[in-house]
């Protein structure tokens, strides 16, 4: 697998091979990665009285989250300790021969705000808006701009194109087309049905 510089990165857009919608100002894309914007939706957790959140639950796990629309010029204010949804402004797309890696800026790192937990990768074939995992590992509260810079995604080629891309009608692809900040659907994983 090899990395897409900033040549293929512009040539793979231009050709549509590889989408990201809208795209602000051409200084989004790096030598070797496109910065993509923070959207303003949010999902954040509610206080709740269940001691925990079982994956084999069917109870909807929107339940345990509220939701936040923020005003253009209004910051979201991540405090320390806090965990929250967030989305990408821009839409992505892949074909069946690219992966993708999201990954923080190091603006934000040196906040102490990661971007994501652990859900960094995206398969080829995947489209829609990209949800963040934010956590606030400082120790002061930031803020943070619908419309910012607050991430970038990172390219690979494939040895060959997958069989079974993400979006596949025998795959279970939970997440394509999501438009905003979408909770965990672990309990729709094969091997957690017939739960509770």
């Amino acid at each position: 697998m090899a990395i897409l510089s900033d040549i293929d990165i512009k040539k793979y857009l231009d050709d549509g091979k590889i989408v990201i919608d809208p795209i602000k100002d051409i200084k989004q894309i790096q030598p070797s990665s496109v910065d993509l914007r923070i959207g303003n939706e949010f999902k954040g957790f509610t206080i709740t009285s269940k001691p925990f959140i079982d994956p084999r639950d069917n109870t909807d796990l929107e339940s345990y989250m509220n939701s936040f629309t923020i005003e253009e010029g209004k910051p979201f204010i991540i405090h320390p300790g806090e965990f929250t949804l967030a989305t990408t402004y821009e839409t992505v797309k892949l074909p069946a021969d690219i992966v993708a890696r999201v990954e923080g800026r190091s603006s934000m790192g040196r906040l102490g705000v990661t971007m994501h937990v652990t859900a960094g990768y995206i398969d080829p074939g995947f489209e829609g808006k990209i949800t963040l995992e934010i956590s606030n590992i400082g120790k002061m509260p930031v803020a943070l701009y619908p419309g910012q810079r607050v991430c970038q995604i990172v390219f690979e080629t494939m040895t060959s194109p997958s069989l079974k891309p993400y979006g596949h009608e025998d795959r279970d692809s939970k997440y394509m087309n999501q438009n905003g900040p979408q909770v965990s659907k672990i309990k729709q994983d094969y091997d957690l049905k017939g739960g509770k």
